[in-house]
């Protein structure tokens, strides 16, 4: 259905499961990346080997020598080419992510330009990775801190976001001098060799060593191989809460550094004061983009009571409109769940709200018939439940959206809040003091807080990132670039005798 784009991006009918800037290494393993599209087969990937993955870690820890002694405008500027060329291949790439992950083509291409936004980002940011300076309280002494590459940096993405989440981490890792190890979801993994072919474009034209960009593809056996590998400084791993537990713990042990960005379970909260039609706009978006496949996606609606009826109506209407279909047929609005496991979880979170005493506004299903053959589409669903059920507290990555009535602000935060995660959230209302309140420590305790807008849709330079289950960690923006630079302190005396701090002497 996408040869020409495959063909375009070097993605054969059979590829081996490791590389560099070069090489492609022997591989263990075999199985299909299927589209959920149309349920046919695209390529056939081979499993790293750990041979293969020792031979990768060595190319990446001899690149990382040369790559931190590059100064990092240099890196910068390398970057920039990068993302020139992923302007070059933004139609191709954007139809291979829609096409393997089952995406909207418009959500697709704002992956892909999200990538692009990314390295712009990270070329500016190349000419300001500040450290300090301090005043002494010793005479003729100067101290400052100054920041380091890290070395190693292992990457470990979602299927969701096949690809915008692998460049989050990389363009940053890159500036700051280090090189990185790229496991992808196993559910997306020629989205990776595609970025792997484009990065080696530029590369070549440099003449850059292997190692810089390298791609692991695998199952979670070669997650658990970063995690464990104590030459990996940093593993930045975006997926489920279980996965990032495992993750952390294991990274711990060894005394590695980790950014995890894990579940979702976000909320809006509409207060009376809120504007409607933008809601409606919002939630939809939230609920149903990339078919409830976000860990931003909008699970929650929280609405004042006296609005509530009138909300509930206006979103019934909307969601009849909906259109279901070939996500590479900008006619649909929403296209399929990633696989077939996805659906039986999603059906399973069909009998958990029935069984809570939940009730439909919108039923749910799978659909059938002409278009539909992959198996994987389903029908978005609007759910009334308690807001305490266990099923409202589980994130279900699928177009699931539960409403929740409340009688005051300070309730509908305790509600949004009350769920063990922590990622995006949002408030409608064109009142400032509820505004206010929801933006304050006595508000949201997500990492993400929005007013009149929706939980998805975050954009590059802010940072990204939520809190308790959701892991703590930030990417994309702001000071995030910290995370991938250790911190060094630095006091150099610049006279002629030796003087100690607190006022300690040492005579002899």
């Amino acid at each position: 259905m996408i040869g020409k784009e495959l063909q375009h991006l070097g993605v054969q009918q059979h590829n081996k499961g490791c590389s560099t800037g070069k090489d492609w290494f022997s591989g263990g393993s075999t199985w299909c990346s299927f589209s959920p599209v149309d349920g046919k087969a695209i390529a056939h990937v081979e499993a790293a080997l750990p041979a293969d993955y020792e031979l990768l870690v060595s190319k990446a820890q001899s690149a990382a020598l040369f790559w931190k002694t590059v100064p990092a405008p240099k890196r910068g500027e390398i970057v920039r080419q990068f993302g020139e060329r992923l302007r070059h291949y933004k139609q191709d790439l954007g139809h291979l992510v829609s096409y393997e992950m089952g995406k909207s083509l418009q959500e697709g291409l704002g992956e892909v330009q999200e990538m692009i936004d990314i390295c712009d980002f990270a070329v500016g940011l190349s000419r300001q990775l500040y450290g300090l300076q301090m005043h002494s309280e010793r005479p003729q002494h100067r101290m400052l801190e100054q920041w380091h590459p890290l070395g190693i940096v292992g990457i470990v993405s979602a299927f969701n976001f096949p690809v915008a989440v692998w460049s989050w981490n990389a363009a940053l890792a890159w500036i700051c001098g280090n090189v990185c190890i790229w496991k992808p979801s196993e559910k997306t993994p020629l989205c990776a060799i595609a970025c792997q072919n484009i990065w080696n474009e530029v590369a070549q034209i440099h003449n850059l060593p292997e190692g810089i960009s390298c791609v692991l593809s695998g199952t979670a056996e070669a997650g658990i191989w970063l995690s464990k590998d104590v030459r990996i400084a940093l593993v930045s791993a975006t997926g489920s809460t279980r996965m990032g537990r495992h993750v952390a713990v294991t990274v711990a042990e060894r005394f590695g550094k980790c950014l995890l960005e894990l579940g979702g379970n976000n909320a809006i909260i509409v207060s009376p004061h809120a504007d409607l039609k933008m809601t409606v706009m919002g939630t939809l978006f939230g609920a149903i983009g990339t078919a409830g496949q976000r860990c931003t996606s909008t699970r929650r609606l929280i609405v004042h009571q006296s609005v509530y009826q009138e909300l509930k109506n206006a979103l019934v209407k909307a969601y009849q409109q909906l259109r279901i279909g070939n996500p590479l047929d900008e006619h649909f609005h929403m296209g399929p769940l990633i696989d077939q496991q996805a659906v039986e979880q999603y059906k399973l979170a069909l009998k958990s709200i029935k069984a809570c005493g939940g009730s439909f506004v919108v039923e749910g299903g799978v659909l059938e018939g002409p278009g539909f053959e992959s198996g994987c589409y389903v029908k978005p669903v609007i759910a009334e439940c308690a807001h305490d059920a266990a099923i409202v507290h589980h994130e279900t990555f699928a177009p699931i959206l539960y409403l929740i009535p409340y009688t005051s602000l300070e309730e509908a935060i305790a509600i949004q809040n009350s769920v063990p995660q922590g990622l995006s959230s949002a408030i409608m209302t064109l009142n400032l003091r509820e505004a206010e309140l929801f933006l304050s420590a006595s508000g949201s305790d997500c990492g993400i807080a929005n007013v009149n807008i929706g939980t998805s849709g975050a954009e590059i330079g802010g940072a990204f990132g939520g809190e308790k289950e959701t892991g703590g960690g930030r990417e994309s923006g702001s000071d995030a670039w910290k995370n991938y630079m250790r911190r060094q302190t630095n006091t150099i005396n610049w006279g002629t005798t030796l003087p100690l701090a607190q006022g300690i002497t040492f005579d002899f």
